[in-house]
């Protein structure tokens, strides 16, 4: 399927100047929608309690994530620690609310990348990356220059700035967003983010726009595209019908959709009546027929 995108925008220095670009932003921050305005650049921190450099939990090839970015290989991840979100119920709460992990300089992330591409991963999987865009600009060059040619994957809660997406065009191959929320109330109790839905449907348009609908090669491993995750809460909580029409009729029918069925009770959730326990297989069975109702043609049932 060819090379991937970032690697026409390392010819020509435009990959360096957008990391520039983006490593001056960090000196007033407003690389996400929280809009902290602290200076990263000397150590301050703001939501996402993260400085000049990015913080990493982990990275390793990883056999638990979509089909499509697993194949033979594992897709391979490097989990950023902390988040922009912060939510309640968040199963990876060790690495987000916790700050579980360690800063790196950007050779060092770079040289992950290199490790995973060496591993025999098909993509570079980017967990958590919205709070560390210019971290990882800054990073990638060193990469490319030590051989890195996988396609990047940006895997994010859904919480982004629109401008910050645009100096990652041409840049992320395959965007994974999340889509958790619909309505504000429920965004705000759970992420302190009732601007979380109009964020997220503006973030989706923009990835969308970027890179089109999610293209495979020929062993059936993603190369380009959208893939939006979907996690299921009881009560209906999160607003899949409205999540999954808003895809189908304003992104694509040809969406391809995750609707996972793996939520539980973790952290904090049990604060709130309505996160407090498993979904059913009914309010699963609902969430899928409401993704075929709008039309979705691409939908990934499996947890």
């Amino acid at each position: 399927m060819g090379d991937p995108s970032y690697l026409a925008l390392h010819r020509t220095g435009e990959l360096r100047e957008r990391a520039a670009r983006a490593t001056s932003m960090l000196a007033c921050c407003r690389i996400c929608p929280r809009d902290c305005r602290v200076d990263r650049i000397r150590g301050e921190r703001g939501y996402c309690r993260t400085g000049r450099y990015a913080a990493v939990a982990s990275f390793g090839p990883h056999f638990g994530e979509e089909t499509l970015l697993v194949g033979s290989g594992g897709s391979g991840t490097i989990f950023f620690s902390s988040c922009n979100l912060l939510c309640t119920f968040c199963q990876n709460y060790e690495i987000s609310h916790l700050n579980e992990g360690g800063e790196v300089q950007p050779h060092e992330l770079a040289d992950m990348m290199l490790r995973l591409e060496k591993a025999g991963c098909h993509n570079i999987n980017l967990v958590t990356p919205s709070h560390v865009v210019p971290q990882i600009l800054e990073a990638l060059p060193l990469a490319v220059e030590g051989g890195l040619r996988l396609p990047l994957v940006y895997n994010t809660g859904g919480y982004d700035r629109v401008g910050t997406l645009r100096l990652l065009h041409g840049v992320v191959d395959i965007y994974m967003p999340d889509f958790k929320f619909w309505d504000p109330e429920p965004a705000r109790t759970f992420c302190n983010a009732p601007d979380y839905p109009d964020r997220a449907r503006a973030a989706i348009r923009e990835m969308h726009s970027q890179v089109g609908d999610l293209v495979t090669d020929s062993r059936g491993v993603a190369v380009k595209g959208l893939l939006v995750r979907h996690l299921v809460m009881p009560e209906d909580t999160c607003g899949t019908a409205e999540i999954m029409s808003f895809l189908a009729s304003e992104i694509s029918p040809g969406t391809s959709v995750n609707i996972m069925d793996q939520y539980y009770p973790c952290y904090r959730a049990c604060e709130d009546r309505r996160a407090s326990r498993r979904i059913t297989r009914g309010e699963y069975a609902r969430a899928l027929q409401s993704a075929a109702d709008a039309g979705l043609k691409r939908i990934d049932s499996k947890a």
